[in-house]
């Protein structure tokens, strides 16, 4: 008995269709979102974000058309570069490790490239007002790359002898970051001159403050 009618309405289902690839972007899409992204922390850095897009438009050498067809809203554009730049720092740190003389040397250029980046963050949570959500995730975010990146950068140094001190990762990236808020609109303050002599210390000991004496009781009548 060979199934008859039954067969051949199985033998009529056709085959699975395999799930087609999501569509590749184009190489010269991909260009000029990096070429706008590249010209948006510039001007941003120079500017801040409140700067317009018709500067980074012609920062980039593209129409206002191309911008807006990437990045519908000036959100859009500040939060792409953000997390742009945070991906060029966490890329940066291997890469400068394999490339720099030392390890001192590559945690301290990681350190300058982190002062340009944070120099695009000016006025970032004007962008996120009404979203502490948002901003907090993004901020999260930047904890959640740089902080491992800067913390294998002064691992290496200190199994070089380079570094000395028992600064963590955490508070490092917090000072550099106090130090750079500083920055803007201040012709006479050199932030990088200042980041490298917090890092040149790194490579002493730390003094331990003493707790003070407790108070010994007085000999004289009260």
């Amino acid at each position: 008995m060979d199934g008859g009618p039954r067969r051949a309405r199985l033998d009529a289902v056709p085959a699975a269709r395999p799930t087609p690839e999501p569509p590749r972007r184009r190489s010269d899409v991909e260009r000029n979102e990096r070429t706008l992204l590249d010209a948006a922390a510039k001007v941003f850095a120079a500017s801040g974000v409140d700067a317009t897009v018709r500067e980074v438009s012609a920062a980039a050498g593209v129409g206002m058309g191309t911008l807006y067809r990437h990045f519908p809203t000036r959100a859009d554009l500040v939060v792409a570069v953000y997390r742009h730049q945070i991906d060029a720092c966490a890329e940066a740190g291997p890469a400068l490790l394999a490339s720099a003389p030392t390890p001192f040397a590559a945690l301290l250029e990681w350190l300058h490239m982190f002062v340009d980046f944070l120099g695009t963050k000016h006025g970032l949570a004007t962008v996120w007002s009404g979203d502490a959500a948002g901003f907090t995730a993004l901020h999260e975010m930047f904890l959640d790359r740089l902080v491992p990146v800067l913390a294998d950068l002064l691992a290496a140094a200190r199994a070089s002898g380079d570094v000395v001190a028992d600064t963590g990762a955490y508070e490092l990236i917090r000072a550099v970051g106090d130090l750079v808020a500083w920055t803007p609109q201040d012709p006479d303050y050199d932030v990088r001159r200042i980041v490298t002599l917090l890092v040149t210390g790194l490579r002493q000991e730390q003094p331990h403050p003493q707790a003070p004496e407790a108070k010994r009781p007085s000999n004289r009548p009260s």
